[in-house]
């Protein structure tokens, strides 16, 4: 499969281009209505760097945007596609390396009406350009932590969303949390191997006049 190499992640943007995180907190909000325009390669960038990008090496670990229990890091972020428009990314479904910051595509041509039925026929997911998966390995954490691993996992989950969600605010873009779908539907239409588990989807988009 193709890979697609990401704009470097910029931690510190210029003040017009951004809002502090006590901004983004105040501001943030589920935003269920999207442009139908598709994301820049700049903003996807952005958004899966906040999710589970690197951010500084410590003691030889490569350390990611988001918390982990015990360093174990079982998320895997995959990115939906829903239509044609991003010259860059074709429609279909990508999984982000963080090692290298880019994307790998795992499936050609659009998996969106499939992955809307997934999530119970929502017009979230339906009216959304692009979709970012988390999933998890629950085994990587349970054989560190056999009675919290899967509970860590869930936890995990939530920190990344929150960065999905602050950061979406900050670049002006709206983002919903999805928890209402069927883990093993999404799992057969994205064709995830079985030690993932899909945890949450945040459809995100540009804004409209709408919430």
């Amino acid at each position: 499969m193709a890979s697609i190499e990401l704009p470097d992640p910029e931690p510190e943007l210029e003040s017009d281009e951004t809002s502090s995180v006590e901004r983004a907190i105040a501001d943030r909000e589920s935003r269920r209505s999207f442009a139908s325009r598709p994301l820049a390669l700049t903003d996807v960038s952005q958004l899966l760097w906040a999710a589970q990008g690197i951010t500084h090496t410590r003691d030889g670990i490569a350390m990611r945007a988001t918390p982990s229990a015990g360093t174990t890091y079982p998320l895997t972020a995959f990115l939906e596609v829903a239509r044609d428009g991003n010259e860059e990314l074709a429609p279909g479904c990508y999984r982000y390396e963080p090692a290298a910051h880019r994307l790998e595509r795992t499936l050609e041509g659009s998996v969106h009406e499939a992955l809307t039925r997934a999530a119970l026929g929502q017009d979230v997911v339906r009216n959304a350009p692009t979709t970012v998966v988390l999933t998890g390995a629950y085994d990587r954490t349970r054989r560190q932590y056999p009675d919290r691993g899967e509970r860590y996992v869930h936890m995990e989950a939530g920190h990344a969303a929150e960065n999905v969600h602050l950061l979406c605010e900050s670049r002006e873009l709206n983002c919903c949390p999805v928890g209402a779908f069927s883990a093993g539907d999404v799992a057969d239409v994205l064709g995830l191997p079985d030690r993932l588990e899909a945890l949450y989807l945040l459809p995100v988009g540009h804004r409209t006049g709408d919430r």
